[in-house]
């Protein structure tokens, strides 16, 4: 978008490979749009499936030239590792268990990561995942695309500002519906068997969005947590319902509440904060506003691209308000980010960033083990760290 009084300066775009987001993979397709949103990425090459007829189906319905669709992310990383146009970046879009052997196929050979949250299914792996990124000269990036929306990110500033005081209590939830009855499609197989999955499944799935978005609103990193999880459904293998308490550093106190078996919920991630000055609310599904409360006033509804907004969170945002911005466009945010980050890593510079990573990564895995710790221990305080 070119806004007046500025010289607009058009970069060449990054050259792209996936890993999985074959036929029929939703979250695939959704990093492809982020990915070319703002022209940062261009997808070159790309291991879509396992099925080695799939991978081919489908790499050639995107267009990938043949000899730049493989059947295995081993063999695309090698190859394109050697190659002088080779592939700068790869995006990660598997189910779970795939992230970490692929992640570290790429991040051995310098090639930076953009993968899909969780960043793996077992502690144990996301451990050694973090080992092969730290002595890898490519960056790691996770995909936790709600930290991409405008309001999320003002939220973020206000409470670092000071302007809701000390934090004393969080709560967050994230319910869907999807899950409510036994399922058996593409996304519901895997996400509900544990070897693919991992040990938490609701949880993991959309557990650790909530748990992620509330950390990084508020600074603050939870020191345990006592957690209930069921399995509703007879005969699943992993959760679809989790009531977690939150004991974070500086003693506030938080509720996490996760389900994909709550009729009459879509994707209705919500985020309360308070503190002793004030509050906020945000709502996943109608995410160009945030609600302002301080206490003994009015409360204000703070809108994207409108009044209020910090100058700071103005790049996050591509259209007047009033028109609609949300999931592709937050995805997007994430991955504009990455470009920048990874040119300037291309030139030797360093940079600020509000990217999630290994760090986050580590944290989210780790609340889910601890989750399913304690609530195989009847809900017991489990610390965390």
């Amino acid at each position: 978008m070119a806004i007046e009084g500025t010289e607009v300066t058009f970069q060449r775009p990054i050259r792209l490979g996936m890993v999985g987001g074959g036929k029929d993979a939703f979250i695939g397709a959704v990093h492809r749009i982020a990915a070319r949103l703002d022209n940062s990425f261009e997808l070159v090459a790309g291991a879509l499936s396992s099925t080695p007829d799939k991978a081919i189906a489908s790499g050639q319905a995107l267009g990938l030239k043949e000899d730049r669709i493989y059947s295995s992310f081993e063999d695309m990383a090698k190859r394109e590792a050697r190659l002088k146009d080779g592939i700068e970046a790869v995006a990660i879009v598997t189910p779970n268990h795939v992230h970490y052997p692929a992640a570290k196929a790429f991040l051995k050979r310098g090639i930076h990561v953009i993968c899909d949250k969780p960043m793996t299914s077992t502690l144990a792996d996301a451990k050694k995942l973090a080992k092969a990124a730290a002595a890898s000269p490519a960056l790691f990036i996770l995909t936790h695309n709600y930290t991409g929306y405008p309001m999320i990110r003002q939220a973020r500033e206000m409470v670092k500002n000071g302007e809701l005081g000390t934090i004393r209590v969080i709560q967050v939830e994230y319910p869907q519906d999807w899950l409510t009855v036994e399922q058996h499609n593409k996304q519901a197989d895997w996400r509900t068997d544990p070897a693919r999955s991992g040990a938490g499944g609701a949880t993991g799935d959309i557990g650790t969005h909530a748990y992620n978005l509330a950390c990084f609103v508020t600074g603050l990193r939870a020191e345990s947590l006592a957690a209930d999880l069921q399995s509703f459904v007879p005969g699943r293998q992993v959760d679809d319902n989790g009531h977690v308490m939150l004991r974070f550093d500086g003693g506030a106190r938080g509720m996490l509440w996760c389900s994909q078996v709550a009729p009459g919920n879509e994707n209705n991630l919500k985020l309360r904060v308070y503190g002793d000055k004030a509050g906020i609310e945000w709502h996943q599904e109608n995410p160009n506003y945030l609600q302002y409360s301080p206490f003994g006033e009015p409360a204000k509804r703070l809108t994207r691209g409108g009044a209020g907004m910090l100058e700071s969170i103005a790049p996050t945002t591509r259209i007047p308000p009033g028109h609609p911005e949300g999931y592709l466009e937050g995805f997007a945010n994430l991955y504009r980010e990455a470009a920048d980050a990874i040119r300037a890593h291309r030139e030797g510079k360093s940079t600020q960033t509000l990217l999630p990573g290994i760090k986050e990564g580590l944290a989210g895995v780790e609340f889910v083990d601890a989750c399913v710790r304690s609530s195989a221990r009847n809900t017991v305080w489990v610390k965390l760290g």
